[in-house]
């Protein structure tokens, strides 16, 4: 007669959940401090239908660090991915009359392994540049390009994907609201028609143009003669990437990547409540 399998270990939980691309968070009690129930380096894994596995005291305390992760796994946005460290004790923040303190570190684990969608139109050579510099990051990267030729030079990795489309355009439609969209393909005369269905039809957190200042006040002109609103036209970052380096294209990739994480840090600030004194 066989002896039953073992139930799965808290890693191999995570490990499996990490497989199919389901969203999770690992909640850690960093610190234990005081009368509390339980010891430092304790974890539960909780997913959006609740507690998965393991346990860091029970009672008041894990029921709100249990609010916290499925509140964190409820975000939208950059904010999905951001890890959050707490400090409570137990009588003031939890309500327990234990007299302890604890310090937990949550790790949120979106679905699909990352949180902040990135898309690029075009395929050259700052996009080939480009993509390899953004792929470590926790996002997801689509790369829409008209020819195939270009698309088959990208790396393969479980993060990316690239679409071969005849009208770029009509990729707008399909984007989630909280990507940041990228144009760099063949010219602005190819730009303008994905710019002008983003711009009229959408409101991305981000929207960039790879090119000079003349194209973009060519760009701005011209999607206002057809018919868009002036300030929706100004609402695009052209030239793309911060204010350094050199026109090489891997020079411009690292000035690019710089800007989309400022724009992601600045705009998960603002989001944040405000501090009272």
């Amino acid at each position: 007669m066989s002896e039953p399998d073992s139930a799965p270990t808290f890693y191999e939980q995570l490990a499996a959940l990490e497989r199919a691309g389901e969203a999770f968070v690992v909640v850690t009690l960093v610190e234990a401090l005081g009368s509390v129930p339980q010891d430092t380096g304790a974890k539960m894994l909780v997913t959006p239908a609740g507690l998965r596995t393991g346990t860091v005291g029970g009672g008041r305390v894990e029921a709100q660090a249990l609010a916290l992760a499925l509140e964190l796994l409820a975000a939208t946005g950059p904010d999905r991915a951001r890890p959050r460290f707490v400090s409570w004790t137990l009588k003031g923040d939890v309500g327990m009359t234990c007299g302890g303190a604890v310090k937990l570190y949550f790790e949120p684990h979106p679905a699909g392994g990352a949180a902040w969608p990135i898309v690029i139109f075009g395929a050259g050579h700052v996009a080939q540049a480009l993509v390899p510099v953004l792929l470590p990051l926790p996002c997801t990267l689509t790369v829409f390009d008209t020819r195939t030729d270009w698309l088959e030079k990208f790396p393969r990795a479980r993060h990316l994907r690239t679409a071969h489309l005849a009208d770029l355009a009509s990729a707008v439609d399909t984007l989630p609201p909280d990507a940041f969209v990228l144009c760099m393909t063949q010219g602005h005369r190819t730009d303008r028609p994905v710019l002008h269905r983003a711009l009229s039809t959408r409101d991305f957190p981000f929207i960039g143009v790879i090119g000079s200042d003349a194209k973009a006040a060519v760009l701005r002109r011209e999607l206002v003669t057809d018919g868009l609103a002036p300030a929706l036209a100004e609402k695009f970052h052209c030239p793309v990437g911060l204010d350094f380096g050199t026109n090489h294209p891997h020079e411009i990739a690292l000035s690019i990547a710089a800007q989309l994480l400022t724009e992601r840090d600045r705009l998960a600030a603002a989001r944040l409540p405000a501090k009272r004194d």
